[in-house]
């Protein structure tokens, strides 16, 4: 019996599109690098190495190890020097990063489907690909009126190994939050990075307001459509909380 609903967060709770939102993050990250007196372009250069970096996680350290240690090397810079980038980036994250939220399209949908799965006696876990600090996922779940508590997890940088499509992504979180794959039912907009999880046997959704299916899957045969869908049909899940 599914008891437990993962959830994607860019392009499923947040309705955006994620060139747009990528775009618009790194041109408002390479002012802070510019105002730290840094090279903008070799930095966000790093930031993107450090990226890749961590897509290519094995599971042999955490993300944000993976990640600073990239950056790090790519400029040549000490720890000492990350670190104080690393705060400059946290601060970036709770403020100017704000500024993104101008992307976002306006939903009641989102807030509610946490909240009534809640009442309904689901496990919710936000499953978003763990590239971020938990300050940047904090960040953005406040524009849907959410946080942290809402949800049985949250992955993020600082507390995985993985990242999506990595099947490594999917079973590290089984096993932090305790349940079988079957027991689930993911969320989400990407065919790649969300809906591979059906390969362990875990049930799917996939969000279509803002699809990533780049190499044009056929998607007829998996269940999809737009979030005013989904919230239609997790309302037909029944209730477990008695």
């Amino acid at each position: 019996m599914i008891d437990t609903i993962l959830i994607d967060l860019d392009g499923t709770l947040l309705r955006f599109s994620q060139g747009v939102f990528i775009r618009d993050y790194l041109t408002e990250l390479r002012k802070i690098f510019t105002k730290m007196a840094m090279d903008a372009d070799l930095s966000i250069n790093a930031v993107l190495a450090g990226t890749k970096a961590m897509l290519a996680n094995d599971g042999s350290a955490l993300n944000s190890q993976k990640f600073w240690k990239s950056f790090a090397d790519s400029l040549a810079f000490t720890e000492e020097q990350c670190k104080t980038i690393e705060d400059a980036c946290d601060s970036f994250y709770r403020n100017e990063f704000n500024a993104l939220k101008s992307v976002l399209e306006p939903s009641d949908i989102p807030n509610r489907i946490v909240k009534t799965l809640s009442a309904k006696g689901y496990s919710i876990v936000l499953a978003t690909n763990p590239l971020f600090p938990l300050c940047a996922v904090m960040t953005r779940l406040d524009w849907i009126g959410l946080l942290p508590q809402d949800f049985k997890y949250v992955t993020h940088y600082m507390n995985s190994t993985y990242c999506k499509p990595n099947h490594g992504y999917y079973r590290e979180l089984f096993a932090k939050i305790g349940v079988e794959p079957t027991q689930c039912l993911m969320v989400g907009n990407s065919m790649t990075d969300d809906m591979c999880v059906g390969e362990l046997g875990t049930e799917t959704f996939l969000v279509t307001d803002y699809i990533e299916n780049m190499s044009g899957v056929d998607i007829t045969k998996q269940r999809h459509g737009t979030l005013d869908d989904l919230e239609a049909y997790l309302m037909t899940l029944p209730d477990i909380s008695i």
